[in-house]
């Protein structure tokens, strides 16, 4: 079955409307006062990116900080001592370390899915071995979500032509939806990605997260380690029809990049994928799916949930 042109932009409408709650402290170590400092509180959409609220952090804390000299952009932020991925966007990383039950560790003070979701701010020993390092200008962090939308952009036509042709006020148009977190500003620019003309949809951009009990599964598609959360990454192509023509579902996808994981197209036995945080039936078309519950660099960013 089908679903209309209305639906699936409400069902945009309301994850780009999706939002998490913030407790964010200073490191003790940065922290001039004996006591913690007050936290800096916010509810920050889960579709935007950490480092926007690094001139805020800085703002709010310089009274606090030793260094009060440190540049916004050398913040980093952490939670249970993990570095964050500045990448990803927050609903992901909510999803990978609090919100799915497999990433809970024994002795954490936090418990998954506590909110508000507590984060530590740090501005120096900056993690190199896990963060590529940000720039003041932002330069950084735009151009590694660009090229993530780029890569989104060959998956679906085999090619990068549609972003690579628009015009250069399109391209700041789109950054500056992110930005700002303006999604009426974002679909004028992303269905020109979404429906290049004369070009068929080749593929689904998809990107699978695993915690390290289910990442063992043996796989012929590209995996990638990502420390130090103990979790993986696995992109492999996914169609948007199978073989027999009939229209690819989240589970036949699942199935064919994950066996032993995702051992029924049909149900969920032994892992559920978990998107902008809810659980994500097996059923649901694919290419469905990519147009109205990608995040923001095109791409579906599933959190794969071991069941007990």
């Amino acid at each position: 079955m089908t679903t209309s042109a209305n639906d699936l932009s409400s069902l945009q409408r309301k994850i780009w409307d999706g939002s998490i709650p913030l407790e964010i402290r200073l490191a003790s170590a940065e922290c001039r006062t004996f006591d913690q400092s007050d936290p800096y509180l916010i509810q920050f959409p889960r579709i935007s990116y950490l480092p926007f609220l690094l001139p805020r952090l800085h703002a709010f804390f310089s009274p606090s900080l030793i260094n009060p000299d440190v540049s916004p952009s050398d913040g980093w932020l952490s939670y249970e001592d993990v570095a964050l991925k500045w990448h990803y966007p927050l609903g992901l990383l909510y999803d990978l370390y609090s919100g799915a039950e497999p990433a809970h560790q024994p002795g954490r003070t936090n418990q998954p899915g506590a909110l508000p979701w507590k984060l530590v701010v740090h501005f120096t020993e900056w993690p190199d071995e896990q963060l590529i390092r940000l720039d003041a200008e932002g330069k950084i962090l735009h151009d590694a979500f660009i090229n993530s939308v780029k890569e989104a952009d060959f998956l679906r036509n085999g090619s990068a032509k549609a972003i690579m042709s628009l015009k250069v006020e399109e391209s700041m148009a789109l950054w500056q939806a992110v930005e700002t977190h303006d999604l009426a500003l974002f679909n004028s620019v992303n269905q020109k990605l979404l429906n290049p003309p004369g070009v068929p949809l080749r593929h689904i951009p998809i990107k699978i997260y695993l915690p390290s009990s289910s990442a063992t599964a043996s796989t012929t598609s590209d995996t990638t380690a990502i420390a130090p959360g103990h979790l993986k990454v696995v992109q492999s192509l996914a169609t948007p029809k199978l073989p027999s023509r009939q229209p690819q579902t989240l589970g036949t996808a699942l199935n064919a990049v994950l066996p032993t994981v995702f051992v029924s197209r049909r149900n969920a036995i032994l892992a559920q994928p978990v998107l902008h945080g809810a659980v994500v039936p097996l059923s649901a078309n694919l290419e469905e799916l990519g147009k109205a519950a990608a995040y923001a660099d095109g791409f579906l960013h599933l959190a794969v949930v071991v069941m007990g």
